[in-house]
């Protein structure tokens, strides 16, 4: 099956040259928009393309607000704060996922609980979740949910769209509503993702997008807080320095982040976004692709979750065990096609060996087992229109 695959992957881009995991494609508006950026001297944080790339961005995931920052982590980071998450507080996520989410939760000075995903999902499991909480969990008098061993405040949780799989939010939402729990999507790979017909990032007190360079669509660097109208307000004073406007002094009441978009990087991702349809009409007609290629075979196709449209950012296999998926790695990475197995697990990282952890069967077996195929989109020529 593994010459099937590698013969079918360089099939499909044309080429018997290295195949990378995921590449971005620039085929539209863009050299055009940063152009028009540099020409204006307008490349830093202020410039017309900053905010016609928040708009459209809030209006494309119906948020009521966006607020561009420059990278993903950074978006997750003020996200965090924003839902009221400080220094010894706790906040829960899934041990499956890349470090950026367990940064932006250290950087508050909060401790991650890790607990288990679903395998249909490969994100956060609400069975899991509601689990834990009944065994660990109370809420006191003033309704602040805590943990029982040493009382500290259980503030957000933070479920990972994996691989741009929406995560099972029906349930998420109900557990987190039930323990007071703020909800903060990590969406940073699951743009054009919907839930039951809903954008993912808009279900919980605010979302978190990334734009890096092997997203679906790109800014080079750069990431989006999702939000209502007064916290995304605050979002931006914060990402801005914490810079209140004044005609010529510098003032500044608050601890702020250097973490706004600039413009340059703005003018690029309005240009990816014009295309951001197409790019996942592509990404799916892959996925099937794929799956059909695959069909019958030792290696399990990870399909969107039912009643989801998924972006399919980055096409993955579960294998049958560590010993198939080793194989595959090795084979195709030594004829040059570009494979990863999913990350390590957050809670064996030596930063996090201390953080809580539920039971993470789960998370354990498939960490064993998955691998991403090659999902770039073909840089071929395709009309776009401003």
């Amino acid at each position: 099956m593994l010459s099937t695959l590698i013969q079918f992957i360089r099939d499909h881009y044309s080429t018997e040259a290295f195949i990378p995991l995921h590449a971005p494609v620039f085929r539209g508006n863009e050299k055009a928009y940063v152009a028009e950026t540099i020409d204006s001297t307008f490349v830093s944080s202020v410039g017309r393309f900053v905010d016609r790339f928040e708009h459209d961005i809030a209006i494309y995931t119906d948020s009521q607000q966006a607020v561009a920052t420059v990278n993903g982590t950074a978006a997750l980071h003020i996200a965090l704060k924003l839902a009221g998450v400080e220094q010894g507080d706790y906040v829960i996520t899934q041990p499956l996922t890349f470090v950026a989410t367990c940064n932006a939760i250290t950087y508050c000075g909060a401790t991650p609980i890790f607990v288990d995903v679903d395998l249909n999902t490969l994100g956060l499991s609400p069975s899991a979740l509601a689990s834990w909480l009944e065994e660990h969990a109370y809420r006191d008098d003033q309704g602040q949910c805590r943990h029982r061993k040493g009382h500290a405040a259980i503030r957000a949780c933070v479920p990972m769209h994996t691989f741009g799989h929406p995560v099972d939010l029906d349930g998420i939402v109900s557990v987190c509503q039930r323990w007071g729990i703020s909800l903060v999507e990590d969406a940073a790979e699951s743009l054009g993702s919907f839930y039951r017909g809903q954008h993912t990032g808009t279900f919980g007190l605010l979302g978190a997008l990334s734009f890096n360079g092997n997203k679906l669509m790109t800014t080079g660097g750069g990431g989006m807080i999702l939000a209502g109208k007064e916290l995304a307000q605050h979002a931006k004073y914060l990402t801005t320095t914490a810079k209140r406007p004044h005609t010529y002094e510098y003032v500044h009441d608050e601890l702020g982040y250097n973490y706004r978009l600039p413009n340059l990087n703005a003018a690029l991702g309005c240009a990816q976004l014009e295309q951001v349809e197409v790019f996942i009409t592509e990404k799916r007609q892959l996925a099937a692709a794929y799956a059909a290629c695959l069909r019958g075979s030792e290696f399990q196709f990870v399909t969107e979750p039912e009643g989801c449209r998924s972006n399919y950012w980055l096409n993955a296999v579960i294998c049958e065990n560590k010993q198939q998926r080793d194989e595959l790695l090795n084979v195709t990475n030594g004829q040059g096609v570009m494979t990863r197995p999913i990350w390590q697990l957050m809670n064996r990282l030596p930063m996090f060996t201390n953080a809580p952890a539920g039971d993470l069967s789960c998370a354990l077996w498939l960490e064993a087992r998955v691998v991403n195929l090659p999902s770039s989109i073909k840089a071929a020529e395709v009309e776009t229109h401003a």
